[in-house]
């Protein structure tokens, strides 16, 4: 039974999985975090003292990691006997903590593709071009390596593999639709990382359609949906994570990513790109210093933790799945929704923190438990869902299914 963990992070969503190990410490052992900047780590275990979020006593410590650095991520593993590391960190150090847990033993768990500074919108299917090449890697050293946990990529996929074996004989379609209809109050912020997020949007977008990669550019196609609790939605596709594994491991011939912008957000948007402040290439300034435009707007920008005080609203996010069962057309969506100032209250996070950072927390107390401690690398969509989903509903994140027979909390 693997016990003892180490988030790597200082974030918002740090915060949440080191609120969510701590209510199961009595289970995943000794807590600890690391980040660049300390401080983070420790304001982060002082929320979770603050808030009384240890189930029982134990240890709970901060460190300073540069998680580049693979000989000191290997160090830091061995230092707290971490036995699980959860990487809630920047993308760019992926394919350094894999690789220092793949020579630790460590179980890995990580919410995004790897990415290169100055690479976006990579070519399909992206996980091959890094993770995938440590498959091999992971069997041989009997690593548990668990890709793209968070909500979208992690839950969903899980959605839809629930879907794709449970509720249809035939699958066409998976529309994977993420709304915030929730408000921060400032005039322009994004939920999570300023660089990751511009980052997604501003090259190529690639859907799987007809059973093949589809490019479009960013808000060409949009579409609207009456969506439960939310309501009325303007979502636009977009290039995702999960597309690129649940393409290849899924027999599904369409499946598409849809994200919901409000007006504000994509003209603010429009005009950064197109003055060339999201640009991830470095430029030369008149006085010649060498800045890189997209992390410039990422230093003026809000820290997305910052957002959430005065967060209000509800996200909704779920897959809308289309197929036949018994010779008959037949549609289901599968979605949860969480409010942002119910998440606040809890951990001190806003809602898109608390959608990404509780499901890597439930992957790990699967790999406690041995159901999900698989001893190779896989996508989530590859693994049993229903002890996941059921989890989940515990934990703060319920799943709910709407089809023909109606709106109902799903579980087994």
């Amino acid at each position: 039974m693997k016990k003892n963990v180490l988030i790597i992070g200082g974030g918002g969503v740090a915060q949440v999985v080191a609120h969510k190990c701590a209510q199961h410490n009595d289970v995943l052992g000794s807590i600890h975090l690391a980040s660049r900047t300390v401080e983070k780590c420790q304001d982060i275990i002082d929320s979770v003292r603050e808030k009384g979020s240890l189930k029982v006593a134990g240890d709970l410590q901060a460190h300073a990691l540069d998680a580049l650095d693979i000989e000191a991520t290997k160090a830091l593993i061995d230092k707290t006997q971490s036995q699980i590391v959860i990487n809630v960190g920047s993308s760019f150090i992926n394919m350094s903590v894999l690789q220092a847990c793949i020579e630790t033993g460590a179980a890995y768990l990580d919410t995004a593709i790897h990415e290169e500074q100055d690479k976006i919108c990579e070519t399909p299917p992206w996980y091959a071009n890094y993770e995938w090449k440590r498959k091999a890697a992971c069997e041989q050293n009997g690593v548990t390596a668990i890709l793209g946990i968070g909500f979208d990529p992690g839950v969903v996929n899980a959605y839809a593999a629930l879907a794709v074996s449970e509720y249809f004989d035939s699958v066409d379609s998976i529309d994977i639709i993420d709304i915030n209809a929730g408000s921060h109050g400032r005039y322009f912020a994004t939920n999570f990382d300023p660089e990751i997020n511009f980052r997604e949007f501003t090259g190529r977008v690639w859907s799987w359609q007809g059973s093949q990669w589809q490019q479009n550019q960013m808000f060409e196609v949009k579409r609207t949906d009456d969506l439960p609790v939310v309501g009325l939605q303007t979502s636009y596709m977009t290039g995702h994570d999960e597309l690129h594994s649940m393409s290849q491991n899924l027999n599904v011939p369409n499946i598409r990513f849809w994200m919901g912008f409000g007006e504000h957000y994509i003209n603010v948007f429009t005009v950064l790109k197109n003055l060339g402040l999201l640009s991830e290439q470095p430029v030369t300034t008149a006085e010649g210093q060498e800045v890189v435009p997209l992390k410039v707007v990422k230093a003026v920008l809000p820290d997305p933790s910052s957002l959430a005080p005065d967060y209000t609203g509800k996200t909704c996010i779920g897959d809308l799945v289309k197929g036949t069962s018994n010779g008959q057309d037949k549609e289901v969506f599968i979605y949860n929704v969480a409010d942002h100032a119910e998440a606040y209250a809890e951990v001190g996070s806003q809602g898109i923190s608390y959608t990404a950072g509780v499901p890597p927390v439930a992957a790990a107390l699967l790999i406690a438990s041995g159901e999900w401690d698989v001893s190779r690398m896989v996508n989530v969509e590859e693994l049993p869902p229903k002890p996941f989903i059921n989890l989940l509903n515990e934990m703060g994140l319920p799943t709910r299914i709407k089809d023909a027979e109606g709106d109902r909390l799903l579980s087994f």
